[in-house]
């Protein structure tokens, strides 16, 4: 990234510093949580309950369209290991979408731009900002110990048999916790999360 360019992120970053939108909590994010607008935080949160996506970043760098510069949302990195460059779907600029496609392709990052529906139809999106909501929450040991053994042993109970069993954290966010890294499953797009939902444990 030459020096211009850096100044133009740098320039975004500090715009975006001062902006505040709930949930506050990640999980993937690394570097600074910086977020443009309310929809590019809605984004994040579906990147970061995203079983194939092992980290992103957010506003990482500018892209060169002619004679202009574009800062992406996101940069986001895969476990299959196909980095993308994502733009919420609010993004207003007077490059199209194929043009920043152009730029991003010939950086070597692919890029994608979702629909709204594609982010707001459905349950994931709710059940998302749920439980990010937990995000800065841990469970303890002896309460994941005591979860792992029974759903190993049941292979599924429900979210509320679940609640029951932990002793030494706050219930509900430490199954959110634990959701969130990972340890349990939760369908997350057949409805909104309730007492009924079906828990596994996947972590090997």
């Amino acid at each position: 990234m030459g020096i211009e360019q850096k100044s133009v992120v740098n320039t975004a970053r500090g715009r975006a510093a001062v902006k505040y939108f709930a949930p506050t909590a990640t999980v993937k994010c690394e570097g600074r949580r910086l977020f443009r607008s309310r929809v590019s935080r809605d984004l994040a949160c579906l990147l970061d309950v995203n079983p194939s996506v092992s980290s992103w970043i957010c506003m990482p760098t500018a892209l060169e369209i002619g004679s202009a510069q574009h800062i992406v949302d996101f940069a986001v990195f895969t476990f299959a290991g196909e980095p993308a460059l994502f733009d919420a779907p609010d993004r207003s600029t007077r490059f199209t979408v194929e043009a920043v496609q152009s730029a991003a392709e010939a950086t070597g990052w692919k890029y994608r731009r979702p629909t709204p529906d594609e982010m707001y139809e459905g349950f994931r999106y709710r059940n998302a900002r749920d439980l990010l909501r937990y995000g800065d929450h841990e469970c303890s040991l002896g309460d994941r110990v005591r979860l792992q053994a029974a759903l190993t042993e049941q292979g599924s109970l429900s979210l509320v048999d679940c609640l029951q069993m932990v002793r030494e954290s706050k219930p509900m966010a430490a199954v959110a916790s634990l959701i969130l890294r990972e340890y349990l499953e939760v369908d997350l797009d057949e409805a909104e999360i309730g007492p009924e939902t079906m828990v596994r444990w996947i972590r090997t």
